[in-house]
């Protein structure tokens, strides 16, 4: 099953997103929120937990416990947790092993079908999805080995130059998870992956075009994106018997 991180404030998004928490944010007539349920729906999945804080009811109201063929839960923080202590708090209601985990305000044009399977093959407890970009510059580099170590992440810098970033999709087993602490703040970025770097966590590097609503430049380019990508390649094997 899967497990989308929606409960950020989206500061940054306040000059042209005013009235709504970002992952509601409005792209091409619908919320970006429905992107990525869409993506989800296509590749087999039947159930997903949305983890929620700033204005949860909204998107509660929004989507209800159904899109599509999902059936939808809700981890709701009650104080901002972090993406770690989110997905810590969610774990209750998570009934796969291993999680898929994808950030609320961002998306990545990839198989995830082929994603999951080169996860379950190479018998992995902690994978990132990767993309290249021409200008990392925003988002900081990542460096793999050559058999898919990653082992450094490079701060964001003013060098534009191309890189292979993290396009914030993840596949954790449940006992990655455990080791966070239970109801503090935690980041995965920050502090859980820095911690695996260079032993167990590996990635997986795509093509696929990517996007994320982080900032107003970026959001304003947003409905051109999808104009342009049309969610190739987004199968239903391995994800229907895996993750469901």
């Amino acid at each position: 099953m899967g497990v989308v991180l929606a409960g950020g404030l989206g500061s940054r998004l306040r000059p042209v997103v005013k009235d709504r928490p970002k992952v509601l944010a409005e792209v091409g007539g619908r919320p970006f929120l429905a992107y990525i349920l869409d993506q989800l729906d296509q590749a087999g999945m039947r159930e997903v937990v949305l983890c929620t804080g700033y204005m949860a009811e909204v998107i509660g109201r929004t989507f209800g416990d159904r899109y599509k063929s999902l059936t939808i839960k809700y981890s709701r923080e009650r104080q901002p947790l972090g993406t770690g202590g989110a997905l810590r708090q969610a774990l209750p209601y998570c009934f796969s092993d291993p999680i898929l985990v994808l950030n609320g305000d961002s998306f990545i044009d990839a198989d995830l079908s082929n994603y999951i399977a080169w996860f379950y093959e190479n018998d992995l407890e902690a994978a990132m999805l990767l993309t290249m970009v021409p200008n990392a510059s925003r988002f900081g580099k990542v460096l793999v080995r050559q058999d898919g170590l990653i082992i450094k992440f490079e701060e964001k810098s003013g060098h534009h130059d191309a890189g292979l970033i993290n396009a914030g999709v993840y596949i954790l087993k449940k006992s990655v998870i455990l080791s966070i602490s239970e109801g503090k703040s935690f980041s995965l970025e920050r502090q859980l992956f820095p911690q695996l770097m260079g032993k167990s966590l590996y990635g997986y590097i795509t093509g696929g075009s990517f996007i994320d609503i982080g900032t107003p430049e970026s959001y304003l380019s947003a409905e051109k994106f999808f104009k342009n990508n049309q969610m190739g390649g987004l199968t239903k094997a391995n994800l229907r018997s895996r993750l469901k």
